[in-house]
C-alpha cells in the first residue's frame, strides 16, 4: 500500500496530465462541446482506482453527453496516463460529475435576490424583531 504523500503526488500528477489530455488529447465531440474542468482527483491508497470529479458547463443534455464521452474515453485516457507517468500500474479512472459549482451559483443567486428584496423593503424600523 502506498503512503499518503505518494498518493497525493500521484493524484496531483494525474490531475495535471488529465487537464492537458482534455484540452488536446480527447477527440470525442461530446467531451469538447461542454466546457469540462477537473475539480478534484482522489486516488485510492493502493493506487488501483482513481475518482476524477469534473465540472461541466452547459445544458443538462450537454452535461450528460460530456459525461458519456468521458466514460467512453476512460480506457484511452488511462493508456495515455500510463505512457506519460511511467507507473507500473495506472489506476482505473472513474468519472464523477461534480455539481458543487452549479449549486454555488444557485446559492449566490438566492442571496442576491434576498438582498434585493431587503433593499426594496427599506430600512428596518427600530424596536422590531427583524434584523
Amino acid at each position: 500500500m502506498a503512503h499518503g504523500r505518494r498518493v497525493e503526488r500521484v493524484a496531483s500528477m494525474i490531475r495535471r496530465e488529465m487537464s492537458e489530455l482534455l484540452v488536446s488529447g480527447v477527440r470525442d465531440e461530446r467531451v469538447n462541446q461542454g466546457m469540462v474542468s477537473i475539480t478534484n482527483v482522489v486516488v485510492a491508497g493502493d493506487l488501483q482506482h482513481c475518482k476524477v470529479s469534473v465540472s461541466i458547463f452547459g445544458s443538462e443534455s450537454e452535461q450528460d453527453q460530456a459525461m458519456a464521452g468521458l466514460r467512453s474515453a476512460a480506457p484511452y485516457l488511462r493508456g495515455e496516463l500510463s505512457r506519460r507517468l511511467n507507473m507500473r500500474r495506472t489506476p482505473e479512472l472513474v468519472f464523477h460529475h461534480d455539481k458543487g459549482l452549479a449549486q454555488g451559483v444557485e446559492v449566490l443567486g438566492l442571496l442576491s435576490k434576498l438582498e434585493q428584496e431587503r433593499q426594496e423593503r427599506g430600512p428596518v424600523p427600530e424596536g422590531s424583531e427583524e434584523m
